[in-house]
């Protein structure tokens, strides 16, 4: 059996930046094995496989390298953005139906994917065991800590302190979740920043999370008074994110590049 793969970096006008992401379009279901052993095989943080339902629907699935996760917003940009410039998908907007219900994905007439996610704001931290393993991970005190739908959330002081940042990864593993978000408010060049840490779903950091906006715009957009944001993951690689809180739903846009086209033999 041969299947196609496209290595897509999302978040990013250019190839090695933002996030990378495998996308594999499949005529019919493979087994979870299978996905789970080509993820691994990719390495990627997640690959996403998709399958078409209908003229602009299509069935979505992510996976990292270890497991299978219920949101993913740069592979779900990469797949979209695979599909209107590598497979000749005509309109402007495609819904892809997932774990986390119908997402909607538009290309813009600026040359932005703008994906439609659910908002997924944190709640406070009230569990002191929880705390108390967030610090011991970060070796410091978060300004505020939260926990959202899928992941932990630790607000610090500014950009600078974001940026430095380098966490226990153990520690990060142990606090739950499916990852540890922190941010800060930006330095004069974006709204807010960001990193994402999962080593407990396999993926020690991601260079731009798009699902982790899902928390941090309806969090930013209540601190700053602004439902329009302009948003950077500042980890090695780097990505920007042009986002906007929509009542129950955020939109997350960015670019994405071509890397790869290949081919899966099993």
């Amino acid at each position: 059996m041969k299947l196609a793969l496209y290595w897509v970096d999302s978040f990013s006008r250019t190839v090695f930046r933002g996030n990378p992401a495998g996308v594999v379009p499949l005529a019919t279901w493979l087994p979870d094995d299978t996905m789970q052993s080509i993820a691994f095989e990719n390495g990627f943080a997640e690959t996403a496989f998709f399958m078409r339902t209908g003229p602009d629907r299509f069935h979505l699935r992510w996976f990292t390298p270890a497991v299978e996760v219920d949101l993913c917003g740069h592979a779900t940009l990469a797949a979209a953005f695979t599909l209107f410039t590598q497979l000749g998908q005509t309109g402007s907007t495609i819904t892809f139906d997932s774990r986390s219900g119908p997402l909607p994905v538009t290309r813009r007439d600026d040359g932005l994917f703008e994906l439609d996610f659910p908002a997924t704001p944190p709640e406070f931290e009230t569990d002191s065991a929880v705390t108390r393993a967030v610090v011991a991970a970060l070796g410091r005190q978060p300004v505020w800590l939260g926990r959202s739908r899928f992941d932990r959330f630790a607000v610090l002081s500014d950009a600078a302190a974001v940026r430095e940042l380098k966490p226990d990864l153990v520690q990060v593993a142990a606090v739950g979740g499916r990852g540890l978000i922190v941010t800060a408010p930006g330095d004069g060049t974006c709204d807010f920043v960001s990193r994402f840490f999962a080593p407990q779903s396999g993926v020690p950091e991601d260079p731009v999370t798009g699902s982790a906006h899902s928390a941090l715009v309806p969090f930013w957009a209540g601190r700053l008074g602004k439902n329009t944001l302009h948003a950077q993951q500042i980890s090695a690689r780097g990505g920007e994110l042009w986002c906007e809180l929509a009542g129950d739903r955020v939109k997350i846009a960015g670019h994405a590049a071509l890397y790869l086209r290949g081919e899966i033999e099993l």
